[in-house]
């Protein structure tokens, strides 16, 4: 158990027969009335993010996340398959259970998946991630207003924004907390 003042970016609780993270947090001490603690919080189970306010005096009970590196196999159909680094036990993931985390896994790639007391909650990306452009349009020449990008769909059928100078058969890394360019690999 912590208390709601002690709550920090990145702490995993249970509140309400669900598993949260903190994303944000700010302690609000309005003129009159009491203080109170406005949270935004993920839902690990669901994915979903929500804002929540919590009087001061709450206690919650944290919840002890377990992370395993596991390695990213192959896809079949809708079920994505990884293996355990450590023991090559198997483990199977639904593309509903990873969402859109699923547009940034390629074979082989090596990700962390959390579990809470057996129960799997979903994978952990790196922040960054190198793919190859499979589809683009060449850059047309004299077209160089600021900042000028084009469509570019990547091995894993994600579609991101590049700069015109990226050309197909290119990698490129790609930030996996927004799906935006980074840089070239």
């Amino acid at each position: 158990m912590f208390n709601i003042n002690d709550i920090k970016n990145g702490i995993t609780f249970l509140y309400e027969d669900n598993i949260y993270q903190v994303l944000e947090f700010l302690h609000v001490k309005p003129g009159k009335g009491a203080a109170f603690v406005k949270a935004k919080i993920k839902n690990l189970r669901t994915g979903a993010i929500v804002e929540k306010t919590f009087n001061t005096s709450i206690k919650l009970e944290k919840a002890m996340i377990e992370k395993k590196n596991m390695q990213f196999l192959y896809a079949n159909g809708d079920t994505y398959n990884f293996m355990n680094m450590e023991t090559y036990e198997q483990v199977e993931l639904s593309k509903a259970q990873l969402g859109d985390d699923a547009l940034f896994l390629k074979e082989n790639s090596e990700v962390s998946i959390s579990f809470y007391k057996g129960e799997m909650l979903g994978v952990v990306l790196p922040d960054k991630v190198a793919m190859v452009v499979t589809k683009t349009e060449p850059a047309v020449k004299g077209n160089t207003t600021n900042n000028a990008t084009k469509e570019a769909t990547l091995e894993t059928g994600l579609t991101v924004r590049v700069p015109l100078f990226i050309d197909e058969g290119e990698s490129i890394i790609v930030s996996t907390s927004d799906g935006k360019y980074v840089s070239r690999a």
